[in-house]
């Protein structure tokens, strides 16, 4: 079922620009905020707000991604590439993130203020292609509605000077669906194996962030060859001989990543560290809890092992 909602967002969006949906709490630094709100209630959080709205807040575990994949829309001097806020606060609350987005220059100008009630049903009306959050319920229920989705988990504050926005993805249950992490899983190496090899021709179904990538695709296609600021990798656990139906899925696929590696179950950071990515989504927390001390992880609560 979520396979086939893939596929037909796929179709649906490919004459469109990318669009992203991002939580106040992923894009800027809330954490004292929220602690107020914590410890003093709501009607304390609204008078902090108020009293602080023209002190810009600081830079979250996505103002990077972010600032990064809105600069698309400058080097292509047209607009592909659209970020929109949803926010569980109300519109005068949120009044010091918009503030904040005028003072850091980000080109944000559509937002959900909620009020105190989750955003996420918004992404689809918004029809986003990802949308990142620290609220991990709400990212389960926008995956549930066939949009790719993260929770982001809070990393320390390491920019990444490269210029190039470098994405990094796991591959069963987040490019692919988790058809070979069930048998992996049920019935250990060895089987995964044998039936990776005699499926080798056969194409794995699209999970949760194949439209985003494929729009990622179409992003790096309007540069020139070896022009795109934009580089992506698969990062999996995979090695040989199952390594073969990963590179004819995205073959079958037109999605040509600018790097695989096939670590054989090795541990990823120092991988991701080598990339230099600015962001890694995997379905995995234990991979997005070692990443994370180095650069920013989304947790995409898919398939069996989230199941």
């Amino acid at each position: 079922m979520l396979d086939e909602l893939y596929c037909a967002q796929s179709m649906s969006k490919s004459d469109q620009k990318l669009t992203i949906a991002i939580s106040s709490r992923a894009l800027f630094d809330m954490r004292a905020c929220n602690q107020i709100y914590e410890e003093e209630g709501l009607n304390a959080y609204r008078a902090f707000q108020i009293q602080h709205e023209d002190t810009p807040l600081e830079p979250g575990e996505a103002f990077g991604f972010v600032t990064k994949i809105l600069n698309i829309n400058e080097l292509l001097d047209k607009p592909k590439v659209e970020v929109i806020l949803l926010s569980r606060n109300s519109a005068d609350t949120g009044l010091r993130i918009f503030n904040s987005i005028h003072s850091h220059g980000l080109n944000i100008v559509r937002a959900a203020f909620c009020g105190g009630a989750s955003p996420y049903r918004y992404v689809q009306a918004f029809a986003c292609d990802l949308f990142l959050s620290t609220h991990a319920r709400d990212v389960a229920h926008a995956l549930e509605s066939g949009v790719a989705a993260a929770t982001l988990i809070a990393t320390p504050s390491r920019a990444n000077v490269s210029n190039k926005l470098k994405i990094a993805f796991d591959g069963d249950s987040v490019l692919f669906s988790d058809e070979a992490e069930r048998i992996y899983q049920s019935d250990g190496l060895a089987e995964f194996a044998r039936q990776e090899r005699a499926a080798a021709n056969k194409p794995l179904a699209g999970g949760p962030f194949k439209n985003f990538l494929s729009a990622l695709q179409a992003l790096q296609r309007e540069f020139t060859d070896g022009e795109s600021p934009i580089e992506t990798a698969l990062v999996t656990a995979r090695s040989a001989p199952s390594h073969e139906r990963v590179i004819r899925t995205l073959r079958s696929w037109d999605i040509h990543l600018n790097e695989c590696l096939f670590l054989g179950g090795m541990e990823k950071t120092e991988f991701l560290r080598a990339f230099s990515a600015d962001i890694y989504f995997d379905d995995q927390n234990t991979h997005v809890e070692l990443a994370r001390e180095h650069l920013p992880a989304g947790h995409v609560p898919h398939g069996v092992m989230n199941s």
